[in-house]
């Protein structure tokens, strides 16, 4: 309706193999574990209580759009592939764990986590780079959903830089937006207002089932 905000609920993908310990995940197509088959299923399960949703789209990695997959399927619509929100291309770090870059790189691997919008990882893309397409996710929403809600699932690396552009903060800022898996993000826009953050990272429906401590 085009008198009803503009509504993203934003989604990070189940948990994966190499979330722990931690490694450059990338474009590598990982499955879901089953642990992050329940996780889907019960972040499924608060947005169907709490919203109606009009449209689904993911990235189009397995995760993310087996995540939005069962995260949809109440609303009974096939998510769409959205080649923009992929993560993020780490280039020569890709599939390797932080420990590894860590000894062999440690000066770019520090300044990827002090200042990553300043660091260049090898043969990948930088964090301004990634900032361009995700944004064009604002304007595909704004163009094709207005007064509607929509499910949106991503990775961590894309998630924090939509949120960074709903806030309008720097990249500089990238690591102070924390996304679990299966974590629920939502935020609005009306009118001519800017989007306006209603919850970040919310993973209360995931202790509850004891999917995270």
């Amino acid at each position: 309706m085009a008198n009803s905000p503009t509504r993203i609920l934003l989604v990070r993908h189940g948990e994966v193999p190499g979330i722990s310990p931690p490694a450059f995940r990338g474009r590598i197509d990982l499955a879901l574990t089953p642990t992050g088959r329940r996780q889907a299923e019960a972040t499924g399960d608060v947005v169907a209580e709490a919203f109606c949703v009009d449209a689904a789209y993911a990235s189009p990695l397995s995760r993310c759009m087996h995540t939005a997959d069962i995260v949809a399927e109440a609303f009974d619509m096939a998510p769409i592939a959205l080649p923009e929100f992929t993560d993020i291309d780490y280039g020569a770090w890709q599939g390797r764990t932080y420990q590894e870059i860590r000894e062999e790189q440690p000066d770019l691997f520090a300044r990827w986590f002090s200042t990553p919008h300043l660091a260049d990882i090898p043969g990948g893309e930088t964090l301004y780079q990634a900032a361009q397409r995700v944004e064009t996710v604002f304007r595909l929403i704004m163009d094709r959903h207005i007064g509607q809600t929509v499910l949106l699932v991503g990775h961590d690396s894309v998630n924090r830089l939509l949120l960074l552009l709903a806030l309008d903060l720097p990249l500089s800022r990238f690591w102070h937006l924390r996304q679990d898996p299966c974590a629920l993000s939502v935020f609005e826009h009306e009118n001519a207002n800017n989007w306006t953050i209603q919850s970040i990272n919310q993973t209360t429906h995931l202790i509850a089932a004891g999917l995270q401590t």
